[in-house]
């Protein structure tokens, strides 16, 4: 029986699923979605894992339950390793190579993202995005670049970028592979298309492709396996529910203006 679930929570379970047993993970400031995942990965079918943590700049073994009022407290308690975040950047994500989802501000059909500003000018822009934190220089030589985006949209996917801060496809570097997988909450995305562009590879349930060709701002290649996303299972629901975020902190993600505000304030009073 297919349990009833969250967009939220098909978005950890795909990122989960990208993970293998053993390998390092990267998790940036604010991805809940992708800490999320990666505890669902090591709670079922990779428990040898380890995070490599923005938060405190730290390298853990073992995870514990999303928090926002104590989540510095859990990472810097349980980390094995303490290391600047220059370090990180420059040494041990170059020698580590570990899987990282980005979440881009904008992304062209090459995999080319934006995380500096949308609209206008740099000195003017639209609006200002939280910035590049490293990226323009892991995505010179990392080669295990995966995307997760919340909220699907043409605002996000562009034809063509207003700034340019993390490498896709295209570039003339060696040995530099480009992104690998996106998901988002209406499918999941490869870029072994030509010349690796982005392809559709799986439709979440109940969304169309004719949906999600819509929400994209250039034309949308499709792979020949193009299929349903698998939903979650009962036990991944579970975990997520009841051990990894209790308090919901995930759909922070997915949510946006009024909603996201009475969330947020909803989790800080669950916490005190």
């Amino acid at each position: 029986m297919i349990p009833d679930y969250t967009v939220d929570e098909l978005i950890c379970v795909c990122i989960s699923r990208q993970v293998e047993d053993g390998e390092p993970l990267a998790q940036g400031i604010a991805t809940p979605l992708v800490m999320a995942g990666y505890l669902l990965a090591k709670l079922t079918h990779a428990p040898n894992v380890v995070f490599g943590s923005a938060i405190g700049g730290t390298i853990c073994a073992e995870g514990a339950p999303l928090s926002i009022a104590r989540i510095e407290d859990i990472w810097l308690g349980r980390a094995i390793s303490l290391t600047s975040f220059p370090r990180a950047v420059c040494d041990l994500l170059f020698r580590l190579q570990p899987k990282e989802f980005f979440r881009p501000g904008q992304i062209d059909p090459y995999g080319n993202f934006n995380n500096i500003f949308m609209g206008g000018s740099y000195r003017r822009p639209n609006l200002r995005l939280p910035g590049c934190g490293g990226i323009a220089d892991v995505t010179t030589y990392h080669s295990r670049v995966y995307f997760y985006v919340p909220r699907h949209s043409r605002a996000v996917f562009v034809k063509k970028l207003d700034f340019l801060s993390g490498l896709g496809h295209g570039h003339p570097l060696p040995d530099y592979p480009g992104p690998h997988y996106l998901v988002s909450n209406l499918g999941q995305f490869d870029f072994k298309g030509e010349g690796g562009r982005m392809r559709l590879v799986s439709y979440h349930p109940d969304v169309s492709v004719e949906k999600i060709k819509k929400r994209t701002g250039f034309p949308l290649a499709l792979s020949p396996d193009l299929h349903e996303t698998p939903p979650p299972t009962a036990e991944e629901v579970h975990l997520l529910r009841e051990e990894i975020d209790p308090l919901g902190i995930r759909e922070l993600e997915t949510l946006s203006g009024a909603r996201r505000r009475r969330k947020l304030r909803e989790i800080i009073e669950r916490e005190q």
